[in-house]
């Protein structure tokens, strides 16, 4: 008996057979294996997706590089946003120090005579641009509570951006502020990355509390892409324990990719690059690609 092969990352039904210890909580779900995606005759409009946790080192940054980079190489047409004044998107895509940047999202957002193409740069990689970010940013929450309309700001700024892309991606930053419920009155779903660790399941309550204030007042249209196992260590009882656990709450939710916990993202972080670019054949990297499918599939049935 033959079983398929699921990419390198991704948990295959073959592999909870074989490992019990591996299986996503108390019932085993077979992993389908998703089709590399065919080219596209023409790009746009953009679905927005914002890549969000008010808990920080959950992976939102490497996530929204790394995803964006193999949809990239997918042959989509990615923008990332950097909704973070630490700039850490930035940052790990080779920016250098954000503070000296001259133009940033900040201006695109306070700034009437600025637009988007002020403010855009390439990443390095082919189909993959960014709107980068700094401390300024921080200044930006407190300056948009007086104005009209403060939640849709954000989606006004992305709004001639969205004919020239596929996707854009957003990095939030670790807080449930003004700022993220821009994010997410801009968006048509919300990509949760999720640490297999026990604190960090506690505090999802909260962020799925505003994403329902936020649908319900400003947004009806937002969804759940889905939740992403991430730091995942298969070797610890804990790790498995907490995956199983977000399987129970979220059932079908949850992506069957997981990524692991491994040195390799910092270092290519560090490298300034996507792992795709860094080391494109590590189990990371594969892990991105199987994400990039995955996704492809939910969004395809969404649009």
């Amino acid at each position: 008996m033959t079983s398929t092969q699921a990419p390198e990352g991704v948990l295959s039904s073959a592999t909870i057979e074989t490992d019990p210890s591996r299986a996503l909580g108390p019932t085993r779900r077979p992993v389908p294996v998703f089709p590399n995606p065919e080219p596209l005759a023409e790009h746009g409009p953009a679905r927005i997706v914002s890549i969000c946790n008010q808990k920080g080192g959950v992976g939102k940054t490497t996530t929204t590089i790394n995803l964006g980079a193999a949809l990239a190489e997918y042959g989509r047409r990615v923008l990332l946003v950097d909704f973070d004044p630490q700039g850490a998107l930035s940052v790990g895509l080779g920016k250098g120090d954000p503070r000296q940047l001259d133009v940033t999202i900040h201006n695109l957002l306070l700034e009437r005579d600025t637009e988007w193409e002020d403010v855009v740069i390439e990443t390095g990689v082919d189909g993959m641009d960014l709107l980068p970010s700094n401390i300024d940013l921080s200044g930006a929450e407190v300056q948009l509570v007086h104005e009209v309309g403060r939640e849709y700001i954000l989606a006004g700024s992305l709004k001639s951006a969205v004919p020239h892309y596929d996707y854009i991606l957003i990095d939030c930053q670790p807080s449930l502020g003004l700022l993220t419920i821009n994010a997410l009155a801009a968006s048509a779903g919300v990509l949760i990355p999720l640490e297999c660790e026990y604190f960090a399941m506690r505090g999802v309550a909260l962020l799925m509390e505003t994403i329902d204030k936020v649908q319900g007042r400003i947004n009806p249209d937002l969804v759940i892409d889905g939740v992403l196992g991430t730091m995942y260590d298969s070797r610890t009882l804990h790790t498995r324990e907490v995956l199983g656990r977000i399987v129970e709450a979220f059932g079908d939710k949850v992506f069957h990719t997981v990524i692991n916990r491994t040195v390799r993202f910092p270092d290519a972080t560090v490298a300034g690059e996507p792992i795709t670019y860094f080391d494109p054949n590590s189990m990371g990297a594969n892990a991105y690609r199987g994400l990039a499918r995955e996704v492809l599939e939910r969004w395809k049935l969404l649009d």
